[in-house]
């Protein structure tokens, strides 16, 4: 598949020697979703920032389309959409002038057919004589997305696009970003939401500390790091794990009363079978078992506490 996005060792430092992107090198392909997850200050919003034109890496090349950010801004500049994560909108101005005019600012011709299908496409359309202080925080945000849209670019940046909306107005953001990708838009959100990443990304992007710690198919990403764990319930609690137990993954919880056996997905035999035998001769009665699959964010958390751990150990 093409890349519509080129990063290629990016950097950027600031004057004071913080270095907010550390030669952060990523292909992003034409149409697809792709999430980017990282705590607060991890680089995000400054990688954003950067293919966008907003700030100048210090290192490092962008295209766009295949547009040079730096030497051909406003070629690339005209391919990218970009919703903020604030409400920037002018609260006196009505819908339908603040899509137009966002048009023309760069520079295309006007299209009322285009911009007309478009806020049909976010449910805005009978709200465009309206005043933008007259709507709804939800529906702002689609004004937010409209307004990125309006010149018809073909990727979109959204940052944080849920952020203080409600699980409803969530839900009906993810199914305008899924029909934006149906029409072949390249998409790449930033999200604070596991569970937003894991339903809506085609890939998952992981960045801390100006790194990218990987890129990966988000399928493969769970079937690779995923881990399952197996609660068992017990009918007496116990003091110790009992000697007879000793090779399996197993720990105590709940004061005695839950073992928890965690096990690799991806191996041929989980032992489980001979972990419960091993339970029933060592005289462990069971009241009850189940089971859960990690979740993205164990992987997230993981993976960030994995790099710390190897910043100090290089310290």
């Amino acid at each position: 598949m093409t890349a519509m996005v080129q990063i290629d060792g990016v950097e950027k430092t600031y004057k004071g020697g913080f270095q907010a992107l550390k030669g952060v090198s990523l292909d992003i392909r034409e149409g697809e979703i792709l999430a980017l997850l990282g705590p607060n200050g991890a680089g995000k919003t400054t990688l954003i920032s950067a293919i966008c034109g907003i700030t100048m890496p210090t290192g490092g090349s962008i295209h766009v389309g295949g547009h040079d950010v730096v030497r051909a801004f406003r070629k690339a500049r005209a391919m990218i959409g970009l919703v903020p994560q604030e409400l920037t909108l002018e609260p006196f101005e009505t819908v339908w002038n603040a899509a137009r005019f966002s048009r023309g600012l760069f520079g295309a011709a006007p299209d009322d057919a285009y911009l007309e299908d478009l806020l049909k496409r976010l449910s805005l359309f009978d709200k465009k004589d309206n005043q933008i202080q007259e709507l709804s925080g939800g529906m702002k945000r689609r004004v937010l997305i409209a307004k990125a849209l309006s010149h018809d670019p073909k990727v979109l940046f959204l940052d944080e696009p849920t952020a203080g909306v409600d699980v409803e107005l969530r839900r009906d953001m993810w199914e305008i970003v899924a029909a934006l990708k149906e029409t072949g838009v390249t998409i790449i959100l930033t999200t604070h939401y596991i569970e937003e990443a894991e339903a809506m990304a085609d890939r998952i992007g992981v960045i801390s500390k100006g790194e990218l710690l990987l890129v990966e198919e988000t399928d493969a990403l769970m079937a690779r790091l995923g881990r399952k764990e197996m609660r068992i319930s017990l009918n007496e609690p116990l003091g110790a794990i009992p000697a007879d137990l000793s090779d399996y993954d197993l720990r105590l919880e709940d004061e005695g009363q839950a073992l928890i056996y965690s096990y690799d997905t991806r191996a041929e035999r989980t032992g489980i079978a001979r972990m419960i035998a091993a339970l029933t001769e060592a005289g462990v009665t069971i009241a009850d078992v189940e089971t859960s699959q990690s979740s993205l964010e164990d992987i997230f958390v993981g993976l960030v506490h994995q790099r710390d751990n190897a910043e100090g150990d290089a310290a």
